[in-house]
């Protein structure tokens, strides 16, 4: 994991889990343990997108999304699958602000990835 700790992820991990009361089970964030657990159908497009992959940003861009894809997958059902997305969002941005990097709220995230609302 970059720049971060174990320690420090796991508090990361300690403090999303408080906040949203997520109990389920949490994938490891390394690159076997997410492939190891993302949906076999989409093991080719992960495989894909890690050989293409660049450093720094774009890595941990790329992990915090399949590590909150594997998550997702193993969800039972609709509403666990948000729950355990919340959890996941909430566990990255606390591990991003305890690296330092910028923080955004929900309505800049949205605006950055769709544009700015008409």
């Amino acid at each position: 994991m970059s720049g971060m700790s174990v320690v420090d992820w796991d508090s990361a991990v300690r403090e999303a889990r408080e906040a949203t009361g997520f109990r389920g089970e949490v994938t490891g964030r390394t690159i076997a343990a997410v492939r190891a657990e993302v949906r076999a159908d989409r093991r080719e497009e992960f495989d894909s997108e890690l050989g293409a992959l660049g450093g720094g940003g774009a890595f941990e861009a790329f992990l915090d999304h399949w590590w909150t894809q594997a998550l997702a997958d193993a969800a039972n059902d609709e509403e666990a699958r948000e729950h355990v997305i919340e959890f996941a969002d909430l566990a990255i941005a606390l591990r991003v602000r305890a690296e330092g990097g910028p923080t955004h709220t929900a309505d800049a995230v949205e605006q950055m990835i769709t544009g700015p609302a008409s």
